[in-house]
């Protein structure tokens, strides 16, 4: 009798389909209550302020203490030692500073390149992970090499600035085994130079980064043009495969595995989808396989050039009145990228999706190591995965992940405490993937397996465990 009702059982699932499966959600209550904590209020102040600066193009005064990007990147880093004093000293601030040369291109004359740096140090002195969120404090008017008129910059990044700043001033409060950085950049109008700096040296220092959350015009609601308007869709972009490190032999085996779509910042993205879906309330995230918008770029590009794992977080329906635009009126439309074309509710949801994800990823263990799918002669109609504990953290267990191979997003999570599993899928239908869990239910970020041709060892029988 037992054995026949696993046997109906497995039949089920074979022919039931993903839509059916039971999904549970667990909620990391130190999670809900940080997500709890953004507040709408202080980004608008931080944005605010950041516009009284006057103008913040790279190329602007350093040295007056009201206006110009030094005075704002000033008033950044005092709000960062702010924070710190509550941290319990894990919180280091300082100015990253770099001297840059005239380029030809949108830097006439030598300029000091300084990134305001807040360091959230990990607690576990094994754990050597990075993660980082970034914004740019750089702003520009409809010509980039104007420094002397106004440009408030709201949008434009004060958004992706403020939405740092605010994620610093509630997650410096707490821990997390692994480190967590914070930092506005300069320079991304002139062409990234600020991000490149920093990705560089992040590269030359051997950082272990598991990912970049950069955020850049992300807190308005409304486009031009279609004049849609809607505050509950925010795009998150990212690169299929990876920039660097492709040559024929890794291009040969992405292709005859169909992964294509499954690149590590393919991956974050998912990820944060899940998380963002998860802790933010009415926000979807629409992901787009593209590294950014046609014709644009942003400071995330500057660490996939370096080969870590990177994304862009922006709005949803972009107003390109107000962006890269003087202020002025037109035909009775206005132009420039001023607070009172922002939706700050909407700001409040998209720097929640970022600490949401930040938090998971900086509690939970890092990834499974050699994670492993078996094929041997015909393949048979199952699949065997392998996998090796992480190396820091100490998982409850492991999600094993399915998708079919057209969906964008996972869509099964089957739990297992073993280092090996034997699923009554085929490998052949379906993509897989296997993350690091913790007690809290923190996931590490996924991994795709590579392929071991020969006999699989012996694993767990090939009967649906209860999905997740």
């Amino acid at each position: 009798m037992k054995k026949t009702f696993w046997l109906l059982i497995a039949m089920a699932a074979y022919t039931c389909t993903f839509a059916q499966s039971p999904v549970i959600i667990q909620k990391d209550p130190l999670i809900e209550k940080m997500v709890s904590e953004v507040s709408a209020d202080s980004l608008h102040a931080n944005i605010l302020k950041l516009v009284s600066f006057g103008t913040r193009n790279t190329l602007s005064t350093t040295t007056d203490p009201k206006r110009g990007i030094g005075a704002a990147r000033n008033w950044i880093l005092s709000r960062f030692n702010t924070y710190a004093k509550t941290s319990g000293g894990r919180l280091t601030v300082k100015l990253d500073t770099n001297n840059y040369r005239p380029d030809g291109k949108r830097v006439d004359v030598p300029v000091i390149l300084t990134n305001v740096v807040a360091t959230l140090k990990g607690t576990d002195p094994n754990d050597h992970r990075v993660f980082i969120i970034s914004g740019h404090m750089d702003n520009m008017r409809t010509s980039v090499m104007d420094r002397e008129g106004d440009a408030p910059g709201a949008n434009d990044d004060g958004s992706g600035s403020a939405a740092v700043m605010e994620c610093a001033r509630i997650m410096s409060k707490q821990s997390f085994p692994a480190t967590v950085i914070f930092v506005t950049v300069c320079g991304e109008e002139q062409g990234l130079i600020g991000s490149n700096f920093m990705a560089v040296n992040a590269k030359k220092n051997a950082w272990e980064i598991g990912a970049v959350l950069n955020n850049d015009i992300m807190g308005s609601n409304n486009s031009n043009e279609t004049n849609i308007i809607e505050n509950t869709k925010v795009r998150v972009f990212s690169e299929g495969l990876p920039a660097v490190g492709m040559d024929a032999q890794k291009a040969a085996a992405i292709r005859a595995s169909g992964l294509e779509n499954d690149g590590p910042s393919r991956q974050l993205a998912r990820y944060i989808k899940e998380t963002g879906e998860r802790y933010v309330d009415n926000l979807e995230v629409f992901m787009v396989y593209r590294p950014d918008r046609f014709g644009r770029g942003g400071d995330h590009q500057s660490y996939q050039l370096q080969g870590f794992t990177a994304v862009r977080i922006t709005e949803m329906n972009e107003n390109f009145r107000h962006q890269h635009q003087n202020v002025r009126t037109e035909n009775g439309l206005e132009y420039g990228d001023l607070p009172e074309y922002m939706d700050f509710e909407y700001l409040r949801k998209n720097t929640a999706l970022n600490l949401c994800n930040l938090a998971n990823l900086a509690k939970g263990p890092s990834t499974p190591l050699d994670v492993t799918i078996y094929t041997a002669g015909l393949g048979g109609n199952s699949t065997s995965l392998l996998w090796k504990a992480p190396a820091t953290g100490k998982p409850k267990g492991y999600y094993v992940m399915m998708r079919e191979t057209t969906s964008p997003v996972w869509q099964k999570k089957i739990f297992t405490t073993d280092n090996t599993i034997k699923l009554p899928y085929s490998k052949d239908n379906y993509f897989f993937a296997v993350q690091s869990v913790s007690t809290d239910g923190n996931e590490s970020l996924p991994v795709v397996p590579s392929v071991l041709r020969r006999t699989s060892p012996a694993a767990t029988p090939a009967v649906p465990p209860k999905g997740q």
